[in-house]
């Protein structure tokens, strides 16, 4: 049987690794019980060295918190201008899609407008400025979402652009989010963008996630769904292997933009 500092090092070597870990698979692994590791990691979290999360543990906290568009383009940009290319090869001529807000679907909007200037589209989103962006394509038809507007997003949301879903089927919602994990689902700053991303979800034939590997293992404060509810996953080649394997097990398709 390994000792106490065998455990927390298998422990920790396994975060460095996977980007997370499962107490109930480091329990099977070690072949000691979950309450050990439980024990070990409430050790180790005190020490600073990890951050416990329901049944799991992460190397960082992983509740993000609602930040501004502005400072979200700034990050990992090659990862979403890589994202948004994957993604663009889904649309169709004369496709009907939604989008939501974030700076990974504004990736998608420009990559649409660069490079497929006259395809025909009718889009539907809550996201001001891809409104802005894509009406001034010639062939696209922009059916902007009403109700307040969430200034860190540049956004809509609320009841009024929830109930102009009721009478829209679209084949494709490409939805960015702040957080997927398998526990908990995709989730995103805010509650009610949560809500309407379902809503938009509700109103789609396919749901598509546009996330860089960042966004794994990292929780928004409003939960969208289950990952199951989710039909493909586009990401880029920094996804841990473990992550992989999840998302895989969950029944997602996952595309690795490379």
């Amino acid at each position: 049987m390994l000792s106490i500092a065998e455990r927390h090092k298998y422990i920790l070597d396994s975060l460095e690794k996977y980007g997370f870990i499962r107490i109930t698979d480091i329990a099977e692994e070690l072949k000691v019980t979950k309450v050990t590791i439980r024990k070990d990691v409430k050790i180790l979290e005190s020490r600073g060295l990890l951050y416990k999360v329901h049944g799991s543990a992460r190397p960082v906290n992983p509740h993000v918190a609602d930040r501004d568009l502005s400072t979200k383009s700034n990050l990992n940009r090659e990862a979403k201008s890589l994202i948004a290319k994957c993604a663009a090869k889904l649309i169709e001529d004369n496709d009907s899609i939604m989008i939501s807000a974030g700076s990974t679907t504004y990736a998608l909007a420009e990559e649409i407008r660069n490079t497929m200037p006259q395809r025909s589209l009718n889009v539907v989103t809550p996201f001001l400025k891809l409104s802005v962006l894509m009406n001034d394509m010639d062939n696209v038809r922009v059916e902007q979402l009403g109700g307040k507007v969430h200034r860190k997003s540049c956004s809509t949301m609320g009841e009024e652009a929830e109930r102009a879903l009721t009478d829209v089927v679209c084949s494709k919602f490409f939805l960015g989010v702040d957080g997927i994990d398998p526990d908990y689902g995709i989730t995103t700053s805010t509650i009610e963008e949560a809500l309407l991303s379902r809503r938009m979800m509700d109103a789609a034939s396919r749901t598509v996630v546009l996330a860089d590997s960042s966004k794994f293992g990292q929780h928004g404060f409003g939960r969208i769904n289950a990952l199951e509810d989710v039909d493909v996953i586009i990401t880029d080649n920094g996804i841990a292997p473990q992550m992989r394997k999840l998302i895989e097990k969950a029944g997602v398709q996952l595309i690795i933009a490379e």
